[in-house]
């Protein structure tokens, strides 16, 4: 009983001691940075998996399961590159940029990998058989400062003086509920929604069957008179709700038909 407790009273006075208890403190206070340090190394050095090509892809390909592959990289290195593609799905499925090519080896950023409608002539590609694409020129003021985008319905309307009396100006809607096929900028790049990517809008194109496409041309090469043919948004309904695509006037389908030779 009296080792047990002599031993007691030594550790009391080991612990009562200021010295140490400093000592013990210290000592605490190094094993808490060198856990905490190590802990952050092993974070910023641990690796994780992104995906990268396997092959080198040139551009406007589509980019498909075997040609990409998964590789280890700093953590570090993810969180810094923002624009790291960073998932296999992201990648697969879409196309390689058509403004560069992507090296064997390559790792995928934003910039290298687009979506098919992201492509420039991606609004060509399910144009329904028949039909012919009718480009209209345009500005900013025109498509009410970049506020008409692909896939929605608008109106055309058509402009012209009066030729019988030149006080007088024609004004009428041609063709209602007709579907914008895309909105290209002046080097051909789609504008896409809620995208600033690009710059001012310079055409709208349509998918139209052939005899509307006859008569939008008809009005764009009449000489005699000069034929302004604007395009005119609606609301959100419109476009969810589409009417049938159609000439909304007959008058003003004569109006350029007249003018217009026809060949046998």
């Amino acid at each position: 009983m009296a080792k047990g407790k002599n031993s007691g009273s030594a550790i009391k006075r080991l612990i009562g001691n200021k010295n140490t208890v400093t000592l013990l403190g210290i000592v605490a206070c190094i094993a808490i940075l060198i856990i905490g340090y190590n802990t952050r190394v092993a974070g910023q050095i641990s690796p994780m998996s992104v995906p990268y090509a396997k092959e080198a892809i040139k551009s406007r390909t589509l980019i498909t399961s075997d040609m990409v592959g998964r590789i280890k990289i700093s953590s570090s290195y993810v969180s810094q590159a923002t624009n790291l593609k960073t998932s296999v799905s992201e990648v697969v499925n879409s196309y390689a940029s058509y403004k560069t090519n992507i090296p064997k080896g390559s790792l995928f950023y934003d910039e290298s990998v687009v979506n098919a409608d992201e492509m420039p002539d991606a609004a060509f590609a399910n144009i329904p058989d028949g039909n012919t694409v009718f480009c209209l020129a345009v500005d900013d003021k025109k498509t009410f400062n970049n506020s008409i985008r692909a896939g929605s319905y608008i109106d055309l309307y058509m402009s012209v003086t009066n030729p019988e009396n030149n006080d007088k100006v024609i004004f009428a809607r041609l063709v209602e509920s007709i579907r914008v096929l895309a909105v290209k900028d002046n080097n051909g790049n789609n504008i896409l929604k809620n995208s600033s990517l690009y710059g001012s809008p310079t055409q709208l194109l349509f998918s139209v069957e052939e005899d509307m496409f006859l008569l939008l041309k008809r009005a764009q090469l009449v000489q005699s008179v000069q034929i302004e043919i604007e395009p005119v948004i609606r609301n959100q309904n419109y476009t969810t709700n589409p009417n049938e695509t159609q000439v909304s006037s007959e008058q003003l389908r004569e109006f350029i038909n007249e003018r217009v030779m026809e060949l046998n």
